[in-house]
């Protein structure tokens, strides 16, 4: 069948971007269709920047036409987002200096969170980037064990006329632990607010100088550290890590919802699946599913999410840990190449969302109702 701009205007005027009250015609949100025979190519452009809203819109029009029209039609669908001029400088508390701040995050506890942090730093930083560690599990920090640095001491450095802590290196990763100022056998028996005060001193009250990628080690859950991070720092994007059982991806479903709650709104660059599978040395061409199979990567293809990448069960990844040599470092190895890949994934997304989203936006207020939330 011919097709007809008016005809698809109308069309169009039965979809509403969610979140907005008027359908995408009246909102001036459809700024040109254009026809090249059976191909309708559709510019949008839109107030949010959360890739969910932007992925529903693109299939929302993809699917009216072809129920409307014809299946045959091929639908491209261009979507823009509105910012304010300067959109991409990041306003309100920033470090300067700092250029992308990654929060990996996961439901729930014992997934190996902290285990991909620290091959995650080590891996950006065999790439060449400038790489940070921010330690914000306050309860449970492992990060001077997993760097072998567990008796150094950050020291005291003048900057610009104000005394700063200077983080602790470690195979050429700068770190900031409360770990390092508590003994090891000791608890951390502190309410939110003693807790919040000390992540914003380790943050703000330190030198951490030019930094290409700062990753920030969250705690387990969706907790008050969580909004405390978020309430400091312009994340610039969240990565996920689960296992593939049902329990674990329960958990981290929620942690990707609360990122991407209107409240918070923070890009979530991907979901990594850590202890994926099992090969045993004698048997190398078998993969025993322990936990599950695939369960983390199916999880980040219904939230619409990046899958970036699988983490296999092996014994020199607990090892390397244990005896502070993150394993990403051990050259030729099989956990080197897919530390590779799944780094590179991170970084890919990264730029992407650099290129295609406004600047996040920090946490303004925090109640027991809700967010509230201001563009960065």
């Amino acid at each position: 069948m011919k097709l007809d701009r008016k005809e698809i205007l109308k069309a169009l005027e039965t979809i509403t971007i969610a979140g907005e009250g008027k359908n995408m015609v009246e909102s001036g949100a459809v700024k040109n269709v254009l026809i090249f025979g059976d191909e309708v190519t559709i510019d949008l452009l839109i107030s949010t920047p959360a890739m969910h809203i932007k992925k529903r819109a693109e299939d929302d029009i993809k699917k009216l036409i072809h129920d409307k029209f014809s299946p045959e039609v091929l639908v491209k669908v261009n979507i823009k987002v509105e910012t304010p001029e300067k959109a991409n400088e990041i306003k309100g508390k920033s470090i300067p200096g700092i250029k992308n701040i990654i929060a990996v995050a996961s439901g729930k506890g014992g997934v190996g969170k902290s285990t991909v942090t620290a091959n995650l730093a080590v891996t950006l930083a065999k790439m060449g980037f400038s790489v940070g560690i921010l330690d914000a599990d306050i309860y449970g920090p492992s990060m001077p064990i997993m760097f072998d640095v567990e008796t150094e001491k950050p020291i005291s450095v003048v900057v610009d006329g104000k005394s700063k802590m200077k983080p602790v290196e470690s195979y050429e990763i700068k770190l900031l632990s409360i770990g390092f100022f508590t003994a090891p056998s000791q608890a951390v028996i502190w309410r939110g607010p003693m807790a919040s005060k000390a992540l914003n001193q380790m943050i703000f009250d330190a030198d951490w100088g030019e930094l290409d990628f700062m990753l920030i080690d969250l705690p387990p859950g969706t907790g008050d550290i969580h909004l405390s991070i978020m309430q400091s720092l312009p994340i610039t994007g969240a990565v996920v890590v689960s296992t593939p059982q049902a329990v674990a991806l329960a958990d981290a479903k929620k942690g990707v919802s609360m990122f991407l709650s209107d409240a918070i709104n923070v890009p979530v660059l991907g979901i990594i699946e850590n202890m994926a599978y099992f090969t045993p040395e004698e048997l190398p061409n078998n993969k025993y599913y322990i936990f599950g199979k695939e369960g983390a990567k199916n999880l980040a293809l219904d939230l619409n999410v990046p899958f970036l990448g699988e983490v296999p069960i092996v014994q020199s990844i607990r090892e390397a840990g244990d005896y502070g040599r993150p394993a990403a470092l051990q050259t030729g190895s099989t956990i080197e190449s897919v530390f590779e890949e799944i780094t590179r994934n991170v970084v890919q997304e990264t730029v992407s969302r650099n290129q295609n989203l406004p600047a996040t936006e920090a946490i303004k207020i925090t109640t027991m109702a809700g967010c509230a939330a201001v563009k960065k």
